[in-house]
Parts: structure tokens; C-alpha cells; sequence
């Protein structure tokens, strides 16, 4: 009896997933089994995810995730090594001298922090979040937004881990002083309102965030911040994206390398996702269902590499090209010698990709840390678990 159910299950799991895969097969752009909604067994689908998930006992070693991250953004330790830290406070009351147990606290310590939560919580921070160098904010486990308030900043920092957090309605915030570290105070003007802020910082690896609704961008990289790998993330309700590269002055960001991977841009986006500046920017198996303006734009040189994506122009807007190039910084014959290469993309409803430069540029850059990308027609479910997890301490996350 025993060996007939687990047969049984065995073969449930199978119709599942292959369920699963028919639904990504007719390139469906909406999900009928969302993060929120998939009440099967755990689906660890794209090769980030089997790293770590789908394990038990996953909360017992969470810093395994550590070795996880793909892309340009491979070698993000967080606060691998370090001891945990938990925030008990959600209040962001005093940001001079938080109090131990805040999120503000943890991350502004020296050396590595794993930092977790020991319930679920909203925070809304008073002043944009600085986050130092080797630390890991780690929410799985709790559901912890971070709304209605600054959002998070990391500057000249590096070895920083961002996971499984919701990041929603972030607003401009006033100046004055701010604890940047433990051991330094600073006069800080006012902040625009990006949920999250990369600025002069490296080896950066975000994953599985939930994002919508920011004054600014939802995630600006800039001022030679490099080795970054942004993947599993959720996009909805948006103007202006990401933003790759300040202006068109800042050469500095020829460095730039940044991976975009397993993401999924949803509903009500309208443009830069991302819109990119000088650096090298890998897009791939990326699922873009939803864009008014552009989807990918750029200028100054930029080189981007699209590579399995899914790209679903909307059925009631005439504009159907997925690149913009900033026309005002260059002519025709200028930006044609940049090189965007589309590779393996599904492009659908009427979507076309221009593209430009070396076509022939992928066969000479072995060296670089690309994520292989898998067939476009898997999209779907390489991104159907996008987004902050619903993990349960116990269980497969």
C-alpha cells in the first residue's frame, strides 16, 4: 500500500509539471498559478532556484545560499561566514542611533551579518536604508515589506545579498544627518525615492524581491557600480523601471556589468527595464509581458545581450518595438555600431527587436560569467515563482 501511494504521488507530481509546461507552451501571458496561488509541491525551475530551494530544511542552512547567485553577480558572499542577526523592531524611529534589534541597526555594522527576521513585518523607514559592505538582508521565512517610506541604498559597498523582501510605495525623503555606519554620522541631502539604489558598489546580487510603486526607479545602478546579478524578481506598477548609468557623461560605467535573469516585468510597466549606459548588461530568460513605451533602452555605447527572453507586445498599443535608443546622444550611423543582439528571443504580438553592432560578439566571450540560457518557450515556468517567496520555516520555500 505504501509503495502504491507513493507512486501515486510521484505521478501527481508529473501531471503537475507537466501542466505547468503546456501553460508556459502557449506563451500565456498571465499566470494561472502564481507565487501566491500554487498550493503543489515545491518547483524549483530555473538553475538559481535548484540551488537551494525545494530543500526541507533550508532555514537550518541558510547561508548555503551564498554560493547560489549566477551571472555577473556570482561571487556576492553577503554575510556569508558572519553571525545572524535578527530584527525583532520593525520601528525606524531614531536614525542617528538606531536601536539594536532595527533593521537600520544591522546593516550599518562592520564586517558580515546574516540578517533575518524574527516575524513577519512592515517597516517603513524614515530616511533611505545604507547598507555596508558583507551583509545578507534575508527574508524568507516572514513576509517583510518595506513601504510606505524610504526605500534601501547601498553605497560604496560591497558583498551584498538582497532576498525575499516586498518593496512597495517608496517616497522621496528630506535631508539632513544620517548614521551611515556604526562609527560615522553624515550631513546626506534629500533622497529621490528609488526603492533600491546601487551607487559606487560591487559584487551585488538581489533575488526573489517584490517591487512596485516608486517615486523614482525601482532599482538604479550607478557611478561605477558593477559585478551585479538581479534574478527572480517581480515588476509591477511602474513608470521608469532601472536605470543602468546616471548620464551620458559618467565614462567611469564603461565597467558595468550587470545580469538580468528569471525576472518577470508585469503589469502596468511602462519603460526601462532596464534602460542602459556604457557597461555590458545580459538579459536572459527574462519574461516580459507588459510595456507602454520600450522595454530596453539605451545610449553611450551600451552593449546588451538578449538572450531567451519572452517578449508579449500589448494587443492595444501601437508601440511594438522592444528597443529605444536615445535618439537626442546620437545619429542612425552612431548607434548602429552598438552592439544589441537578440539571441533565441519569443517575440510575440506583433514585437520586433532592433538590432545593432557585432553580431558576432558572443563568440568572444567565453571568459565572462553568462548565465547559459534555456529555450524562450521555457520562460514561463523559469519565472513562474518571480518574486518574494512564500516560504514557511519546515517546509520547501
Amino acid at each position: 500500500m505504501e509503495s502504491y501511494r507513493t507512486k501515486i504521488n510521484v505521478l501527481i507530481v508529473l501531471i503537475l509539471f507537466v501542466l505547468a509546461a503546456v501553460g508556459t507552451a502557449t506563451n500565456s501571458p498571465r499566470r494561472k498559478l502564481g507565487n501566491k496561488r500554487y498550493k503543489g509541491p515545491c518547483m524549483a525551475v530555473n538553475s538559481i532556484d535548484k540551488c537551494w530551494r525545494c530543500d526541507p530544511n533550508w532555514e537550518k542552512d541558510r547561508q548555503k545560499m551564498a554560493h547560489c547567485a549566477l551571472g555577473f553577480g556570482i561571487i556576492a558572499m553577503g554575510g556569508k561566514s558572519g553571525p545572524y542577526y535578527i530584527v525583532t523592531d520593525n520601528s525606524d524611529d531614531d536614525v542617528i542611533d538606531p536601536k539594536p534589534g532595527t533593521l537600520r541597526y544591522g546593516v550599518i555594522q562592520k564586517g558580515p551579518l546574516w540578517i533575518i527576521f524574527a516575524k513577519s513585518m512592515r517597516i517603513k523607514l524614515r530616511r533611505e536604508l545604507i547598507v555596508s559592505s558583507h551583509k545578507t538582508i534575508d527574508g524568507r521565512g516572514r513576509y517583510v515589506h518595506i513601504t510606505n517610506g524610504a526605500g534601501i541604498k547601498i553605497q560604496c559597498a560591497s558583498n551584498v545579498i538582497i532576498s525575499n523582501l516586498r518593496i512597495k510605495n517608496i517616497v522621496p525623503t528630506p535631508g539632513g544627518l544620517l548614521r551611515e555606519s556604526d562609527d560615522h554620522l553624515g550631513l546626506r541631502s534629500g533622497d529621490e525615492g528609488d526603492a533600491i539604489s546601487i551607487f559606487n558598489s560591487h559584487d551585488i546580487w538581489i533575488d526573489h524581491i517584490s517591487m512596485s510603486h516608486a517615486a523614482d526607479g525601482l532599482i538604479d545602478a550607478v557611478a561605477g557600480s558593477t559585478n551585479i546579478t538581479i534574478s527572480n524578481c517581480h515588476f509591477t506598477d511602474h513608470e521608469k523601471v532601472m536605470l543602468f548609468g546616471a548620464n551620458d557623461h559618467y565614462e567611469a560605467d564603461k565597467d558595468m556589468k550587470i545580469t538580468l535573469a528569471y525576472n518577470h516585468f508585469g503589469k502596468r510597466l511602462d519603460q526601462r527595464m532596464p534602460r542602459c549606459r556604457f557597461g555590458f548588461f545580459h538579459l536572459v530568460n527574462n519574461d516580459y509581458t507588459h510595456w507602454e513605451r520600450y522595454a530596453i533602452g539605451g545610449s553611450s555605447r551600451a552593449t546588451i545581450i538578449s538572450q531567451g527572453n519572452r517578449f508579449i507586445a500589448n494587443d492595444k498599443l501601437l508601440m511594438k518595438e522592444v528597443t529605444y535608443r536615445e535618439k537626442s546622444t546620437a545619429s542612425v550611423e552612431e548607434w548602429m555600431k552598438w552592439t544589441w543582439i537578440s539571441q533565441g528571443d519569443d517575440l510575440e504580438n506583433g514585437a520586433t527587436f532592433t538590432p545593432s553592432g557585432d553580431q558576432n560578439l558572443l563568440e568572444k566571450i567565453d571568459h565572462l560569467n553568462l548565465i547559459q540560457p534555456e529555450p524562450s518557450s521555457k520562460v514561463g515556468i523559469l519565472t513562474r515563482f518571480s518574486g518574494a517567496l512564500a516560504c514557511k520555516v519546515g517546509r520547501p520555500c
